[in-house]
């Protein structure tokens, strides 16, 4: 098995690594072998640059596929995890361009880079959108934002109060870390100081969490994921009462939670308000939308249940997560197969789009927290297929607390055995002639679980506002 997984990664997708390597070995003869050659300061400096990126590169290369190895021998996919972390971009042309980047952020003044906002992934702004909007439209304040997505659409803003940088999601991610000079970093990114990624080592950096998911905070991230954040921006009520029960059953020191709300809910309910509902298509549209793991929707029973609402003469809407189209390829690749010249069906890879969420007649998933944000945004229902929950947090029973995830499905939707899937049509007849009552059900969980809804960003600029002349009047005494 092993022998297979490393001829794979030697395969003619590394191509660039190999030529990479060459080139290092080239750079290695020309300034090794000929040591007692004179070299000026300036080629000096560039030498050891390259040098030294040669050498990071390939440590980032061999810590990659060592955590790749070391998790396929384990069955610990925390490793897996760790090594989605290492930046595969960094073994290319990427690697340079990064540190360059690195190097304009810390060329920055203090007051350009004194409030900084850093996106790990594509979903990263849903969840700053409206915030950075209503700090640098609203109230004029500069920030830096800072991405590892290579297409941010943030990178090419018009917006002349955003300074936006690239530096990927290795080597120079983990230095800008280290080396940050910032009053207030903001990210939806957990696992703050637990793998590579840490503090700052150069400033007292004050440190916002904001969280792209409205569950439970001890089930759905791993153990400690928010422990080194000095502020948490908290969806409702239940994320304050967890963070405050796992301070003080780890005896850790409190942290300052703002009774913030869940920017993407509130990008939602603004979106539906300026559209309409415009049903394209006779036929009503069904949307799937699993999460990843081993049980999740698709892997146990996703052929059969794309085909039977196909037969019933829906459209149906598939979304896998983004994870299960990188793992499990044999699958997708079946139901692409299977289904993909079907008028009715649509199989999306990117965000789900907005007219599809706002026409579609209810949503079908597992443990995927976009099951509350569809819930919530349109007041329409999910049927949940109960598969086994996947669990990142082995210690979670630690916290005495049902995650809301849980407790929360029969309040805004019905759930359903995987063995049992023709029970769904039955529901969706019944759901249809049933809106209104549903509607107003998932209202009022809606109301009892997220904070200030339609008005987050608001009270979360106002927040970091005041912590910033809090800390820039401090500096200056």
């Amino acid at each position: 098995m092993l022998v297979k997984k490393f001829k794979t990664i030697m395969s003619m997708k590394y191509k660039k690594l190999i030529l990479f390597s060459i080139g290092f070995l080239t750079l290695h003869q020309f300034f090794v072998s000929h040591a007692y050659a004179y070299i000026d300061p300036v080629t000096g400096s560039a030498a050891l640059t390259l040098i030294a990126g040669a050498l990071a590169a390939g440590a980032m290369t061999l810590k990659y596929y060592w955590f790749q190895i070391k998790s396929k021998i384990s069955g610990d996919h925390s490793q897996e995890n760790e090594a989605d972390t290492v930046d595969k971009s960094d073994l290319g042309s990427g690697f340079v361009s990064e540190w360059a980047e690195l190097k304009k952020i810390n060329r920055l003044s203090q007051d350009e880079r004194s409030i900084v906002f850093y996106a790990e992934n594509k979903a990263s702004m849903n969840h700053f959108q409206l915030l950075i909007h209503e700090l640098t439209e609203k109230m004029n304040l500069q920030i830096c934002y800072v991405t590892s997505v290579k297409n941010d659409p943030i990178l090419s803003t018009k917006n002349q109060k955003i300074l936006p940088f690239y530096v990927g999601d290795g080597t120079a991610r983990t230095k800008f870390f280290s080396s940050l000079k910032a009053r207030i970093l903001v990210t939806d990114m957990p696992d703050l100081g637990k793998l590579h990624i840490k503090r700052s080592d150069e400033y007292p950096v004050h440190y916002i969490y904001l969280f792209h998911s409205m569950y439970s905070v001890h089930s759905y991230l791993r153990k400690g994921a928010v422990d080194n954040y000095d502020t948490i921006f908290c969806v409702g009520p239940h994320q304050v009462k967890e963070i405050r029960e796992i301070e003080k059953v780890y005896d850790l020191k409190e942290k300052k939670l703002i009774n913030y709300g869940y920017g993407r809910l509130d990008t939602l309910l603004e979106n539906k308000r300026n559209s309409q509902t415009t049903y394209f298509n006779t036929k009503d549209l069904i949307i799937i939308a699993p999460s990843y793991g081993d049980d999740n929707l698709l892997e146990k029973c996703g052929i059969e249940l794309i085909d039977m609402l196909l037969k019933a003469d829906f459209r149906v809407l598939v979304r896998p997560h983004l994870r299960t189209l990188r793992d499990s390829t044999e699958l997708i690749d079946s139901i692409k197969k299977k289904f993909e010249k079907n008028p009715n069906f649509v199989f999306e890879t990117g965000v789900i789009p907005f007219d599809s969420l706002n026409n579609s007649k209810c949503m079908i998933s597992d443990w995927s927290g976009i099951s509350l944000e569809y819930a919530f945004a349109f007041e329409r229902p999910v049927i949940f297929i109960d598969v086994p929950k996947k669990i990142l947090n082995p210690n979670w029973s630690d916290i005495m607390a049902e995650p809301i995830e849980i407790s929360i499905r029969d309040k805004i939707g019905h759930i359903v055995s995987p063995n049992n899937l023709q029970e769904i049509l039955e529901l969706i007849r019944i759901l249809g002639k049933n809106t209104q009552d549903i509607s107003k059900l998932i209202k009022q969980t809606r109301e009892k679980t997220v904070y200030n809804i339609g008005e987050s960003a608001k009270i979360g600029a106002q927040y970091i506002i005041q912590l910033h002349n809090e800390s820039k009047n401090s500096k200056n005494t």
